[in-house]
């Protein structure tokens, strides 16, 4: 069933991701149902499938690419600028879907959903959603108290920034030193930080602001510090089960 997964996976990868280049994208945006580069799609689709599957399950092979084409055409349909991201994540969940069910079909299998409650993977969502979430509002509380002062000595605030950037910075860093704590990587923690010390060294050095620089520091050793803080515990917590 694995193998069978895998060829089935790798062909949709090869003919959403590798062999659909951007002005096909572009060309079926623009023209919908009539665009040459839908047609040619499917083809691509089919043709990574039968190599893939060795010209076996034609049926299957027929249905995902019936269906990869109806699903393509609604959402060409319904896309514009405000809805082409949501939507682009609608399709692929969809088209995942009908992969799912076609290896179903071919190779049945059960889904035991008991494991996702289980006291080991109930502790680990519960620190990642501290780690990302929470601990990115406690490091707000506890800076806020600067907030202001940095503010005024640095008027421009955040316009050069993209929106939100700061707030998914931290919890792509936070994830990596609790994901390196897991792994017993301490060196890798180090790296991280150093390139994070010269990603910001320029803008600090630039703005020649001592509090913000200040303001900056203790964020960053508050984010670490939680994020480790956090991997040991959960470490201590899963030796204990």
């Amino acid at each position: 069933m694995m193998l069978l997964a895998l060829k089935l996976l790798l062909a949709h990868f090869i003919g959403d991701f590798v062999l659909q280049p951007g002005h096909w994208v572009e060309d079926k945006l623009e023209k919908k149902g009539r665009s040459k580069y839908l047609y040619v799609h499917m083809g691509v689709h089919l043709l990574a499938l039968l190599i893939l599957l060795q010209f076996k399950h034609i049926g299957a092979i027929a249905v995902i690419v019936v269906t990869h084409f109806l699903i393509d055409l609604g959402k060409l349909a319904l896309t514009n600028p405000k809805n082409y991201r949501w939507l682009f994540v609608v399709d692929q969940l969809l088209h995942l879907f009908v992969l799912g069910s076609v290896l179903y079909w071919l190779s049945p299998f059960q889904i035991d959903l008991d494991f996702l409650w289980s006291e080991k993977n109930l502790l680990l969502v519960t620190f990642l959603v501290f780690v990302t979430y929470v601990s990115g509002i406690l490091m707000r509380m506890l800076l806020a108290p600067y907030i202001d002062e940095v503010a005024k000595d640095d008027p421009t605030g955040e316009g050069g920034s993209l929106k939100n950037a700061g707030t998914y910075i931290g919890m792509l860093e936070r994830l990596f030193v609790f994901g390196f704590i897991l792994m017993q990587q301490w060196a890798a923690i180090g790296l991280l930080i150093a390139a994070k010390s010269v990603f910001r060294f320029g803008d600090l050095n630039k703005g020649k602001n001592r509090k913000l620089t200040e303001y900056v520091l203790i964020g960053t050793l508050l984010s670490f510090g939680l994020a480790i803080l956090s991997g040991l515990f959960y470490g201590y917590l899963i030796a204990t089960i």
